[in-house]
């Protein structure tokens, strides 16, 4: 397999990870977002909507958008699964990533970033305040769900890594890059230590992949 991806995208960082704990290493192919790499003819062969990540399969069937990657390598790779087998439980972990993947992550994207730069005139203290709006909003969200749930182990859900913590952890770092203060949510900030500590976390880590810098 072959993984499209950047370092810094948040969507390609939730791949990596679920792509560590299921134990499959592909081979990484950097596209540089900052040169444009994404919307040049060769990956948009690839990826029409010119975007990362894309996972190449060996077969050559070319997978593209997280939510569905995540799915297919679930169902492809059920073990260690990222989802709890309770029916009522699946539903509340997906709740959790869509929470981010749907409600936090797209208002940040660099794609409405870099309009918000050009068209809007906005410099980096106007794009940090927006960002920062979104996040605290769906982190204050977020922490509420997780104070709720009294039954809560170390991750988002029980005592294992699950989908909600795939989307959490590089939502965080995202956090952490354009300034936002964690110490508001000490229970997410719990969930991402926890998550620090295993080595498929810290494997997808952006600041360990090949093209960081």
């Amino acid at each position: 397999m072959r993984l499209y991806n950047f370092f810094r995208s948040g969507t390609s960082h939730r791949l990596r990870i679920a792509l560590a704990l299921k134990g499959l290493t592909p081979e990484y192919v950097a596209v540089d977002l900052r040169t444009e790499a994404h919307l040049r003819p060769g990956f948009k062969a690839l990826n029409p909507q010119g975007l990362v990540p894309a996972l190449e399969l060996d077969s050559g069937e070319v997978l593209i958008q997280s939510p569905a990657i995540i799915e297919w390598l679930e169902e492809r790779h059920p073990t260690p699964a990222l989802l709890p087998t309770e029916p009522l439980a699946r539903a509340r972990v997906r709740a959790l990533a869509a929470l981010i993947g749907c409600d936090i992550h797209p208002v940040n994207n660099r794609r409405i970033l870099e309009t918000l730069r050009q068209q809007f005139g906005c410099d980096t203290t106007a794009i940090n305040a927006w960002c920062g709006t979104w996040i605290g909003a769906g982190f204050d969200a977020l922490e509420a769900l997780l104070a709720a749930d009294t039954a809560r182990g170390a991750f988002c859900w029980g005592h294992t890594p699950t989908l909600a913590d795939v989307y959490l952890v590089p939502q965080v770092e995202s956090a952490r890059r354009f300034g936002v203060d964690l110490s508001r949510w000490p229970l997410i900030s719990a969930v991402d230590a926890a998550c620090a500590a295993l080595p498929a976390f810290q494997a997808a880590a952006p600041a360990r992949q090949p093209d960081a810098g």
